[in-house]
């Protein structure tokens, strides 16, 4: 078997992350091979944002991110911002817009951003093994080896880029964590996020609301975001969703506040506006009909001026914090990220490299670092993989 001994740095995984750092690293002057099991490069980006790529997010700071470490990701974003992306993609004369809450995307393709990123490789001169499964990996003498196919090759550098088990059609796996406990590492046990949630069989009549969708505030413990809720024949989803299940524990009971655009007492002051409506009629002026027509039904109150103002005050109160208990998730085939992964305090928050095993780097969603809906996983790919090229050209 050949020892393709002349590389610096071997890469694992030839997602968002895997690709920045190639590009850095072999900019500065390193020899770079990546290496993905898949025969494409990116394909997570090329499913982004409908196929248009939510890039990054203007408002993408540390405390917008979930990990064992809370302060961890501070460094790698403070490195490598979203302007520093945005710079990029302006330079390569990607046209992108701005959606709601800081989110950009393409005006064209998220192809745009995987070719931007191969341009960024080819200039740095990286080579690619694609379509080939990684064997053995092994460390010694200073050099990791790698079976790649039927090729041994080594580098005093190894990134682990794998990202996390969600969306396994994609090809998925959470072959990081088993390379990061060989090599000692501890990994936070990884759930699904950025998920929808599922229903038990007693909520049943909102399962019938499949389809609806409504504004709302969704809350799961301290975590609260005011986005779409969308009610499916599973369960909940839509943005509202994803965003709280990063932050719900299965047992818990999540909250949805129907009423985020009214003041205290709206619903007495309606009855006193309008007697004779009915609550129906009154819930169906902020949200869907079917949707008010359940809430109501579950709140059995018909016309506003039969009720009481203490039966009013408390369906108010339903209203505005309305329980679910989930009985799962959808898991990671539906998963758009994974919470958890590769313990942090490991870690180098300035290199991304191990602690302990100099010259093994862990970056992207391998790492127990996960980002809110809207472009920040992105961001972090982009960020964690900055700081290892650099590190791994300078050494």
């Amino acid at each position: 078997m050949k020892d393709a001994a002349g590389f610096d740095a071997i890469i694992l995984g030839g997602g968002g992350a895997g690709l920045m750092c190639a590009a850095v690293a072999g900019q500065r002057g390193a020899r770079v091979l990546v290496v993905d099991h898949a025969n494409e490069v990116g394909k997570k980006i090329l499913i982004s944002g409908g196929g248009r790529c939510n890039f990054t997010n203007v408002g993408a700071v540390a405390e917008r991110y979930i990990s064992a470490n809370p302060h961890f990701a501070k460094s790698a974003l403070g490195r490598y911002g979203p302007e520093d992306f945005i710079a990029l993609v302006d330079r390569h004369g990607i046209a992108w817009h701005e959606k709601t809450l800081g989110q950009l995307f393409c005006d064209g393709s998220a192809r745009q951003i995987v070719a931007m990123l191969l341009a960024e490789c080819a200039a740095g001169q990286v080579d690619f093994a694609l379509g080939q499964p990684v064997g053995d990996v092994s460390h010694a003498d200073g050099r990791f080896r790698v079976q790649v196919g039927d090729r041994l090759v080594s580098a005093p550098a190894l990134v682990l880029a794998t990202g996390g088990p969600s969306i396994p059609k994609m090809g998925a796996t959470d072959f990081a964590y088993g390379l990061a406990r060989q090599f000692g590492l501890k990994v936070v046990q990884p759930r699904p996020a950025l998920v929808p949630l599922t229903l038990p069989g007693g909520e049943a009549l909102f399962r019938e609301l499949a389809g609806v969708a409504a504004d709302v505030v969704a809350r799961a413990g301290k975590a609260a975001f005011r986005e779409a809720a969308l009610f499916t024949h599973r369960g909940l989803s839509g943005p509202a969703i994803l965003q709280v299940s990063s932050y719900w524990q299965p047992g818990e009971a999540i909250g949805i506040d129907f009423l985020p655009d009214t003041a205290p007492g709206w619903l007495l002051a309606e009855k006193r506006a309008r007697p004779k409506a009915g609550l129906r009629t009154v819930l169906a002026g902020l949200l869907p009909q079917r949707l008010a027509d359940v809430l109501a039904d579950r709140l059995r109150i018909s016309e506003l001026h039969g009720a009481k103002d203490a039966v009013l005050a408390e369906a108010e109160r339903q209203l505005r914090d309305w329980t679910f208990r989930p009985s799962g998730s959808e898991g990671f085939a539906k998963a758009e990220v994974t919470v958890g992964g590769i313990a942090t305090d490991g870690l180098s928050q300035q290199t991304m490299m191990a602690k302990h095993v100099p010259g093994l780097y862990c970056i992207g969603e391998a790492v127990d670092v996960t980002g809110w809906l809207g472009g920040y996983n992105f961001q972090w790919a982009w960020a964690s993989g900055f700081s290892a090229g650099e590190a791994i050209a300078q050494s």
